[in-house]
């Protein structure tokens, strides 16, 4: 499973914006003083050479540009080595200044056995008509956004995000490619991620969800404990994004306990 800092850049301390990567592996964000092909023109030459030749050796063979790229990406490895320290609950409260606040699109819901809102139903082409799921009215096409659930209790659910034109009609299935980007509870200790099985630490009693439209990332987190429970990287957004929630069925009340959205305190 993918670190959580593997998302983070470790200079600003936010999900990558335009990530650029370092001979050493490191990785950043792209800023005005470096271009991604700035970078790699100044990095490939000192690869080509004996390891043991100086960097004062390359500097006088480079450009004044290229000097000061390789200069950086220096200090880019020595800072990293410093702010890996950083404690992973310290990164999530990081991405809770992306929170938003989330309320449910009565048009969307299904209806059947374990719903009691008391919503008048009518006949909607966005609604959902055979799993109990329910998207969020906000609607999402750009930057970044967080939101927290409780799950706590439950047996069965399912969230995360969703693209406006999926299926609402019949059987449906959770993946990227039918626009589903989620993770789910199944059978009380099945953890998964579209098809992934996942192996969490201890069962999440609350989830964040954080998406970079942008970057097209989306990742879970158990918000108690900071463990990233699992992303989806290089998506293909070209869509509007809603919030996802599935309580699932009642199952004789045995999964009788809700779904909540969860109010984040930005800082």
């Amino acid at each position: 499973m993918l670190s959580e800092e593997q998302f983070l850049c470790s200079i600003c301390l936010e999900v990558f914006s335009e990530p650029v990567s370092t001979p050493c592996g490191h990785n950043f964000c792209n800023a005005a003083s470096l271009r991604p092909g700035t970078l790699m023109r100044a990095a490939s030459a000192p690869c080509k050479k004996n390891v043991g030749q100086s960097l004062q050796q390359h500097f006088q063979k480079a450009k004044t540009k290229a000097i000061k790229t390789i200069l950086i990406v220096i200090l880019i490895c020595v800072v990293c080595s410093v702010f890996r320290q950083i404690p992973p609950m310290d990164r999530v409260r990081s991405l809770q200044q992306f929170a938003v606040d989330v309320t449910l699109d009565p048009d969307t819901v299904h209806y059947a056995d374990g719903w009691t809102i008391g919503w008048w139903f009518r006949d909607s082409p966005q609604r959902f008509t055979k799993y109990a799921m329910v998207l969020g009215k906000q609607s999402f096409s750009s930057g970044r956004f967080y939101f927290e659930v409780q799950v706590k209790g439950k047996t069965d659910w399912a969230l995360g995000v969703a693209r406006e034109s999926v299926n609402r009609k019949g059987e449906i299935k959770l993946s990227p490619k039918d626009g589903f980007w989620t993770i789910a509870l199944r059978n009380r200790d099945e953890y998964i991620a579209c098809g992934v099985r996942l192996s969490p630490q201890r069962p999440p009693q609350k989830v964040g969800v954080f998406v970079d439209y942008g970057a097209g990332l989306v990742s879970f987190y158990d918000v108690d404990s900071a463990d990233l429970l699992y992303s989806f990287t290089n998506c293909s957004f070209r869509e509007k994004l809603f919030p996802l929630f599935d309580p699932c069925h009642n199952d004789r009340g045995t999964n009788s306990a809700p779904l909540i959205i969860s109010a984040v305190e930005t800082k």
